[in-house]
């Protein structure tokens, strides 16, 4: 059984990640993809009562073999100094047979929890031959988080830009703290460099092809986590 991981808590960097989760009956709580934002929304979470955490939302491919909205469960974490935390195996094994049986097929190779977007083919290709199959800004910080407090955590995410995929300066600008879209920077990032903008749209189609992801499986972690209060 797997009561000890409820009520389950995901934590995004997108707001529109955040909404899939709250719609598949998930808590959750985007913090723009930033550090030190995101350690504190893992810890308001906690003290909320959440006694297990995800980490949910769109990743960057670094597995050439992984296309836009490939699914991955991955069994671990890894972070840029070398570090590898394992996600609870007896729910990774509870939500993965959940997704078969809901047709979703995933990926289950390493994370990276990076400091930065990966944004080039060639910094992916080298951090691919680390071992991790694809990298987010969110996860490390989770696995982290929850090992210090003694809480479960899984983490469940989509790929967006796939490995051979260049990510354009505008799509770096950033996002607030609620995790929409910077609009100013990424205007004038585009005013600066408009042969950008084939790119860009490029990477919008992926993040598209990968939220469509998260929402066909959210509501399968939602069916595990309210299966898990019932006690079933």
């Amino acid at each position: 059984r797997l009561r000890h991981v409820m009520p389950l808590a995901a934590v995004t960097g997108l707001a529109a990640e955040a909404a899939i989760a709250r719609r598949a009956g998930l808590r959750a709580a985007a913090a723009g993809g930033e550090g030190a934002r995101t350690t504190a929304a893992i810890a308001r979470l906690i003290a909320e009562g959440a006694t297990g955490l995800v980490s949910f939302g769109i990743c960057g491919g670094l597995d050439p073999a992984l296309a836009s909205g490939s699914v991955l469960l991955p069994l671990a974490v890894r972070d840029a100094v070398g570090g590898r935390i394992a996600v609870d195996g007896a729910w990774h094994r509870t939500v993965a047979a959940a997704l078969a049986q809901a047709g979703i097929a995933v990926a289950t190779g390493e994370l990276l929890g990076a400091a930065a977007i990966v944004a080039t083919p060639e910094q992916k290709r080298a951090l691919h031959a680390g071992g991790a199959v694809a990298a987010d800004l969110e996860s490390h910080l989770v696995a982290r988080e929850a090992v210090a407090a003694g809480l479960p955590f899984l983490v469940l995410r989509a790929i967006a830009d796939p490995a051979l995929r260049r990510v354009p300066p505008a799509a770096l600008a950033g996002l607030d703290a609620e995790g929409h879209a910077a609009l100013g920077p990424v205007l004038l990032s585009l005013l600066r460099h408009p042969a950008q903008l084939p790119a860009l749209l490029r990477i919008a189609r992926d993040t598209r092809t990968a939220l469509r992801a998260l929402r066909r499986a959210a509501p399968v972690l939602g069916r595990v986590a309210a299966e898990a209060r019932l006690g079933r």
